[in-house]
């Protein structure tokens, strides 16, 4: 009878699960791997590796080059037309259209803050833009107007004589394609009372004229203000209205920035209204005095500068939301333009849960998800009441967990995934669940200060969800630091590597399919999309105790089972705790060597190198091992493109007990 150390063992690994780099790899599970990229374990036995990126290009075959470094990417629908939008480090914005292969320009330079946008949109009618900086606009995929709109209209004064109500007319926006605002006049006892704005409008760069025609009267005249989410404004606050005004005083706003400016209505002998009617830009302070129109108490106004930066653009129940600070601001019903209406208004967060600003709006699930840094509260049951005004609930479901990664923030089936700095987790319904322990080992090596962006695609047939990150440690490819994504399906989680400065992704369907896109410094790529081209792969399995851990094995053999459609080349080194042995290269095709042992290239007319292929379809590709330790496992390095693996297997003898 043979010893035991003269009976060959045999291992066979076939049941696929997903990586773990949490645990050590002689403590992960057998059927776990510590480092998978560019291979995904679509099931036991089929471990397909990932298709490659390719160039994106136009309609008339060239490749698609923003015309600077981007800095922000996204998708949107446009009628009946998908886009990709780029905004860029000069403050221009560009657009590719998948459905038709058009590119085209959104915005010149200058137009935007650089790094400072978010986008949603509006219907399927038009792009939403917030400028953290220069405020809220919007693209119908054919101009840029800013939604700088008409405010509150006062009275100055009443007239008399008007047996029918006069007609408002309002001065055109200074935008040629913005939308002018309307509203109407309201008489009692032959004198107008009241103006409301029925349409905000769009595309005012500060406050229009208001004229009163007609309804047989004279004497009324209004003025309106201006409305705009640009930061570095002023807004004013009356005080006191002071005592005996004769004539409405001047208002002088002085300070740091330029262009505010304000009108003063009296009523009775006081100052009763104060109207802004440019808020000016470039303000950090502001002060505002009064001056000339009365012979008793001068009134009293100060000015409060808005310093606090635009967040995030959302649509959600018929409305528009704008956050900024910790302040959420909400269009009308119906509109995306009107915040001044009864149905508009905002809502400021002052519970302690939210630590800080708003960080990223997200509408889902019938929700309106705000994020802050350590918390998600939501917005839901959004209805008018009897008065016209807007109520809805607000709910804290998160007050210890969030996020500030705007763009790693996504819905995917029923669930809100999200990745904040310590980890991935799943929102469903109001419980957060971690997602990420099996990354916790290289969570601490992720650059947070570079772009985190997150996205669907759909690989195999199957819609993952992708995380692009900036990795800076030493488990699988050395080559860091470099851009790589976690991609996470069916509990399961594995690595990508779609370009080592791949910041920027964005999902778009296409064609029934969920597509993923990214930008390299200004190139577009579509990710996953090229199965023909090589791609660096790298599968390390668990180091093994093969049923006996306190036994030292030597390895005799190992064998890899893979299903090749074209040439392929494995470098396979067999690990221990000890170390790795030397690469042993298989493959499933002949080398013509000369005497010296230099390969000879065979080509065809064309010069084309030609390979000797001798299998292809499932095989087993086997060879001796020289290794020795108590756990044993492969490490599986390729640069070949579109194969599977369907098994790895072992032969060792058992040696001295510990």
């Amino acid at each position: 009878m043979a010893s035991p150390e003269q009976v060959k063992n045999y291992a066979v690994l076939k049941r696929f699960t997903g990586v773990n780099t949490k645990a050590n790899r002689t403590a992960i599970k057998e059927d776990e791997f510590a480092w998978l990229e560019n291979a995904q374990p679509v099931g036991d036995g089929n471990m397909k590796i990932t298709g490659q990126r390719r160039i994106v290009v136009d309609s008339l075959g060239n490749n698609v080059a923003f015309s600077a470094n981007v800095t922000y990417l996204n998708a949107v629908n446009i009628g009946l037309k998908d886009y990709l939008v780029a905004f860029k480090d000069d403050g221009s914005a560009q657009y590719y259209n998948i459905t038709d292969g058009l590119k085209g320009n959104i915005a010149n330079p200058g137009t935007f803050t650089s790094g400072g946008v978010q986008v949603s949109q509006w219907k399927n009618e038009r792009m939403l833009i917030i400028d953290s900086q220069k405020g809220y606009s919007t693209w119908d995929s054919n101009n840029v107007v800013n939604v700088g709109s008409v405010g509150t209209i006062s009275l100055v004064s009443g007239g008399s004589g008007y047996n029918s109500a006069p007609t408002v007319i309002i001065s055109a926006p200074n935008d040629a394609n913005g939308v002018q605002a309307e509203a109407q006049a309201a008489i009692t006892a032959n004198a107008v009372t009241s103006i409301t704005l029925t349409n905000a409008g769009t595309g005012y760069t500060r406050a229009p004229t208001v004229t009163l025609s007609g309804g047989g009267g004279s004497g009324a005249n209004a003025i309106a203000s201006y409305v705009t989410f640009a930061t570095g404004g002023v807004s004013l606050f009356l005080n006191n209205g002071g005592t005996g005004y004769y004539a409405a005083p001047t208002v002088t706003i002085t300070g740091d920035g330029s262009g505010a400016s304000a009108t003063a209505i009296i009523s009775g002998n006081t100052v009763s209204t104060v109207v802004v009617t440019n808020p000016g830009t470039g303000y950090t302070y502001a002060n505002v005095s009064v001056s000339g129109g009365t012979t008793g108490n001068t009134a009293n106004i100060t000015a409060t500068v808005n310093n606090v930066p635009n967040v995030d653009v959302q649509t959600f129940s018929g409305r528009v939301w704008i956050a900024q600070g910790r302040t959420v601001f909400y269009s009308a019903a119906g509109s995306y333009s009107d915040f001044t209406s009864v149905s508009a208004g905002n809502l400021t967060l002052t519970d302690s849960t939210l630590h800080g600003i708003i960080t990223k709006l997200l509408s889902a699930n019938n929700f309106l998800y705000i994020y802050g840094d350590d918390s998600i509260n939501v917005f839901s049951d959004v209805l008018v009441n009897s008065a016209g005004s807007t109520i809805f609930t607000n709910t804290n479901i998160s007050a210890s967990v969030g996020s500030k990664l705007q763009e790693a923030i996504f819905p995917y089936f029923r669930s809100v995934l999200f990745m904040n700095n310590y980890g991935v987790y799943a929102l469903v319904g109001s419980t957060t669940t971690k997602l990420s322990d099996p990354l916790d080992g290289i969570i601490t090596n992720i650059d947070f200060t570079q772009p985190v962006y997150a996205g669907q695609v759909l690989l195999n047939n199957i819609l993952c969800a992708v995380f692009n990150f900036k990795y800076t440690g030493s488990l699988g490819n050395t080559s860091s630091p470099r851009f790589i994504q976690a991609v996470f399906f069916d509990k399961r989680w594995f690595f990508t590597s779609q370009g080592n400065t791949l910041a920027y992704l964005a999902s778009a369907p296409v064609g029934g399919k969920v597509n993923l896109y990214g930008v390299d410094n200004n190139i577009l790529y579509q990710l996953y999309a090229d199965n023909s081209a090589n791609v660096s792969t790298t599968i390390q399995t668990a180091l093994m105790p093969m049923g006996d851990p306190i036994r030292t094995k030597q390895a005799l053999k190992f064998g890899v089972e893979a299903t090749l459609s074209q040439g392929g080349v494995f470098n396979i080194t067999v690990d221990s705790e000890q170390g790795s042995s030397p690469t042993y290269t298989l493959q499933n095709f002949a080398q013509w060597t000369n005497n010296y042992q230099n390969v000879i290239a065979w080509t065809n007319n064309s010069n084309q190198v030609i390979s000797w292929i001798y299998n292809f379809g499932y095989y087993l590709y086997k060879s001796d091992a020289q290794q020795w330790g108590k756990y044993l496992g492969l490490t599986l390095t390729s640069n070949s493109a579109a194969f599977t693996v369907n098994t790895f297997e072992f032969e060792h003898e058992l040696r001295a007990r510990f």
